[in-house]
């Protein structure tokens, strides 16, 4: 009996309720670290599947400079990676208040903890917010590109200027009714939800009357950069061209390989939904801090918990992009 009453007290006294504690963490604790293992082999399976896929279409591979270039409020700016680097700035310094949080927690400071949990939940709603500009401009385009037959995507650039031109700046517009693809209308097996804003035959045009406007091919030379052919080149490779491509989704890109775009998406977007689903439960975990039910608890070890996640995240992001961005 004094036996049976030994473990019964033991099993109830502490928060793990299972004898000793592993690694003196409590249950939940643990549970975190075993999320924590699994998740981060999901993203390293998709970010090893992004560098096969890169390694394989190396030649094509868009340039993340020439791709990540908008700034708030500084249109027409190229700003290449500046925005990233804030973003990721942002995200960062987050995880610095949350670290101030927990620490906060276990001297049982109620308002510092509030104060430092506030400050990472609008940490991590400027970073989703920023993430969802981002892919804004990702799928609007800026300078747009036609596709081959082959699916090449052929962009346009300017030799006087020497540099890449968008295509509504020499696209000539031309007076011609045309009627969206249905089922009873055009072509039985061409169907668009909507009709492009500026026409094939309205860039092939414009691209006749202005002899200073060459194509750059999406493969790039053994130094890095796009190859850029001459105008004689230019006129018979754009000959082949189907259509007129204006952004990016997940069948056509006008940067380049359209499979960059589709891990762009997936990859950036996951780890989007863990920002967001983090910041839900730090605004959880922040009201139940000023209703004061830890301080009742007499310890903050939830706080510990969700910092667990936040940190993951943030190192996430990290990988992310050092693979997109960065290489």
């Amino acid at each position: 009996m004094q036996a049976s009453s030994a473990i019964s007290e033991k099993t109830t006294s502490g928060s793990w309720g299972g004898g000793e504690k592993p690694l003196v963490a409590g249950y939940g604790k643990l549970m975190m670290w075993w999320f924590i293992v699994s998740d981060a082999l999901t993203f390293s399976g998709f970010l090893v599947a992004y560098g096969f896929s890169r390694f394989k279409n190396i030649d094509s591979w868009p340039i993340a400079d020439e791709v990540f270039t908008h700034f708030p409020f500084l249109h027409g700016v190229d700003a290449p990676m500046y925005y990233v680097a804030l973003m990721t700035f942002i995200l960062i310094f987050s995880s610095v208040t949350m670290v101030l949080a927990v620490d906060a927690g276990h001297h049982n400071n109620k308002n510092r903890v509030a104060f430092y949990m506030l400050l990472t939940i609008i940490g991590g709603a400027v970073f989703v917010g920023s993430q969802a500009w981002e892919w804004k401009n990702f799928i609007k385009g800026e300078y747009g590109a036609v596709e081959l037959q082959t699916g090449k995507i052929l962009q346009f650039y300017d030799l006087e200027k020497n540099k890449r031109i968008p295509i509504d700046e020499f696209a000539v517009s031309l007076t011609q009714e045309r009627l969206t693809h249905e089922d009873n209308v055009g072509l039985w097996y061409v169907e668009e939800s909507k009709l492009p804003e500026i026409t094939l035959d309205e860039v092939l045009e414009g691209f006749n009357r202005n002899p200073n406007i060459t194509v750059r091919l999406e493969a790039i030379d053994e130094k890095g950069k796009k190859i850029i052919l001459n105008r004689e080149e230019a006129e018979s490779t754009i000959s082949s061209a189907t259509r007129v491509v204006k952004g990016a989704n997940l069948y056509r890109n006008e940067y380049g390989n359209p499979l960059f775009a589709d891990f762009f998406f997936f990859i950036t977007g996951f780890h989007g939904f863990h920002v967001f689903s983090g910041v839900i439960i730090n605004i959880i975990i922040f009201i139940n801090v000023l209703l004061g039910t830890y301080e009742k608890r007499g310890h903050y070890d939830m706080v510990e918990k969700v910092g667990l996640y936040w940190h993951f995240v943030d190192l996430v992001w990290v990988f992310v992009f050092t693979f997109f961005y960065l290489v």
